[in-house]
């Protein structure tokens, strides 16, 4: 390897060759590899206390490779505090001057062109994954503002620069932050079937992070891929049969399934028609034309889950990791199935809000002859499968599984566990069949199916309000001149907000059933003159339990707006962030890093605020 470092430590490649096989260096031996491939490197002689730099690329080249390897050997992670901070010195000081080398390749002395790439680039990335151990290991955030403004100076020497801006993306999603992410996406102009291997960096934080117009945008970047490959596809197969290719056939309809079964597309599809729904759908007849216009059927499911092919990239970002931190096979397989589970939770909830909107008319006690009495058990039926994912959901979760920074994010599978919305959005589905029942049967008879009804409504409150105690806290924390991030609690108030408009649908289905329930006695009363009878409790719960939710909603819409009164107070300029040893142009992309956070964060509880008071106003309609 030594020798093989000699010949060819000044080539890109000699890392990627070497790195197969560092595993047969006995640990003992990583220092002392390192320390004769060192010697193998020209730098030129240093002044008292400063860092031997490189004469040229060349030299640039060979040392960059060292530390390459060094990181891939598990060197710097090893390191303390203090030696971790002082190899992110070193390696941001390498980065800037080698910054001088990229002006050399004009003969006009001028910066290199925007598509090309520095030759120090590396050295920034390597710093920016030291920051992220850090992070890592301490949870003090200030290691991550500083990555972000690294990245960001990074980008203006170096515009085209993917891992750059995948790791910016990565970064901010990680702070509860989409606002900057889907220009930088966009900015990757990602060709073809890149969507379905990269699109996942972007659709996973989009809706979450409640940013509903730029998760609709980032859907569509990945849903106009796929319509039009369904399309080209066929061209291609037209063409291949004109021109005698037909060998090139099998190819193309190989490529076209494997799409169609792609993971990324049936989740896109998913969260897409369910981002639609609550964003247009206000009350049950609303709800019922979206589904007529979605051409959704609750009895079908058109998921290929047998077939489901995974074609994200999940080494996308340039690693330089030891073995034992890399993403591994068994990694990969948890992401899978993990995605799996949320899929087909989120699948199962589009199916039965398209059952509930199904169920929108009274029907006769024993009418079998329109075909509705399937309806109830359709409904049952996706009931009892999403308690069973549920189940598989909660014992996935329960085992804690940490993917690496770099590989494949969780999905919204724990977190929507843990802030108690899927067991809320089950229980209000749940109650739909009582609700159901009592049209069916009508008031007589059914005291049961009555008292079941009250206490339904009764616990979704409880659950409501129990979601609501999750989103209470300060998106930015400041302590001690030190900020902290809460995504947690955006996170949390998009959960709040899905769950309340299935609750509605739900609340505005059994307005729709109790209404004329409630004439018809009116009008019973009238014939046999009682003017003393009690009005069975039923009617009295569901009015108390609408006006409950109204003062909930307002309660919910107060506290955003104490948030966002609290996030423009927040002079995030004025915060040290551990950042007394930058210069001040390092200063200044801190500063615009944190001014990107905080305004993403008012632009999601404004559009989660702006939600919320559609919701509220079609409370008025739930009335009997």
């Amino acid at each position: 390897m030594f020798q093989y470092f000699e010949k060819f430590g000044d080539k890109p490649c000699c890392i990627s060759d070497l790195k197969i096989f560092l595993d047969l260096l006995a640990p003992n031996q990583h220092v002392q590899f390192i320390n004769r491939v060192m010697e193998t490197v020209p730098l030129t002689a240093p002044a008292e206390g400063a860092i031997a730099l490189p004469a040229d690329t060349k030299a640039l080249q060979r040392h960059l490779c060292v530390v390459q390897l060094a990181r891939s050997l598990g060197l710097h992670h090893a390191m303390d505090r203090e030696h971790k901070l002082s190899l992110i010195h070193e390696l941001k000081t390498r980065y800037r001057h080698g910054l001088e080398f990229g002006k050399l390749r004009l003969p006009s002395g001028k910066s290199s062109l925007k598509t090309e790439l520095q030759y120090s680039d590396v050295y920034c990335l390597l710093a920016a994954h030291v920051l992220i151990d850090m992070w890592a290991e301490t949870g003090e955030e200030w290691s991550l503002w500083q990555c972000l403004g690294l990245l960001e100076e990074g980008l203006i020497q170096s515009p085209s620069n993917a891992q750059f801006k995948l790791l910016l993306i990565l970064i901010f999603c990680r702070l509860g932050a989409f606002e900057p992410v889907v220009d930088l996406y966009s900015s990757l102009d990602a060709k073809h079937v890149q969507h379905d291997t990269i699109g996942y960096l972007l659709t996973r934080y989009a809706e979450s992070l409640g940013q509903f117009a730029a998760s609709s945008q980032s859907c569509n970047f990945s849903l106009r891929f796929f319509h039009s490959n369904q399309k080209d596809t066929s061209e291609y197969i037209i063409q291949a049969y004109k021109y005698g290719a037909f060998e090139k056939i099998p190819e193309f309809i190989a490529f076209r399934n494997r799409l169609n079964s792609s993971l990324h597309f049936a989740q896109v599809r998913t969260e897409r028609m369910l981002l639609d729904l609550f964003l247009e759908a206000n009350i049950l007849s609303s709800l019922e034309e979206n589904i007529k216009s979605m051409g959704l059927c609750p009895e079908e499911d058109d998921i290929p889950w047998n077939d489901m092919r995974d074609n994200r990239d999940l080494t996308v970002l340039a690693s330089w990791d030891p073995k034992d931190r890399q993403l591994s096979e068994e990694h990969r397989r948890w992401s899978l199935e993990e995605e799996t589970l949320w899929l087909r939770i989120r699948s199962l909830t589009l199916r039965l809000i398209a059952a509930l909107a199904t169920l929108n008319h009274t029907v006769e006690p024993n009418n079998s002859q329109n075909g509705v009495e399937c309806k109830p058990n359709t409904l049952r039926s996706l009931l009892k499968q999403l308690h069973f994912a549920l189940e598989s959901g909660k014992s996935f979760s329960e085992r804690n599984v940490q993917y690496p920074f770099l590989g494949p994010p969780s999905t919204r599978l724990a977190p929507a566990l843990a802030s108690g919305c899927l067991q809320c959005q089950t229980s209000a589905f749940q109650f739909v069949s009582d609700v159901y029942d009592l049209d069916a049967n009508g008031m007589d008879d059914t005291t049961a199916v009555q008292e079941s009804i009250g206490n339904s409504l009764k616990s979704l409150l409880v659950q409501l309000k129990d979601i609501f105690n999750k989103c209470k806290g300060d998106l930015l924390e400041v302590k001690d001149s030190q900020c902290k991030t809460k995504p947690s609690i955006l996170e949390n108030l998009v959960f709040f907000v899905e769950t309340i408009s299935i609750v509605l649908w739900v609340s505005s289905y059994c307005a729709n059933v109790l209404r004329p329930l409630k004439s018809n006695l009116q009008k019973k009363k009238k014939k046999k003159k009682e003017t003393h009878t009690a009005a069975p409790p039923v009617f009295t719960r569901y009015q108390e339990y609408v006006a409950s939710l109204q003062t909930l909603i307002s309660e919910v819409l107060d506290h955003i707006k104490g948030l966002e009164i609290t996030l423009a107070a927040l002079k995030l300029e004025s915060l040290s962030l551990e950042d007394s040893a930058l210069s001040e142009a390092e200063r200044k992309f801190t500063k615009a890093v944190r001014g990107k956070v905080q305004s993403s964060y008012q632009h999601s509880l404004q559009e989660v605020g702006e939600l919320l008071k559609k919701r509220l106003d079609t409370l008025k309609s739930l009335k009997i």
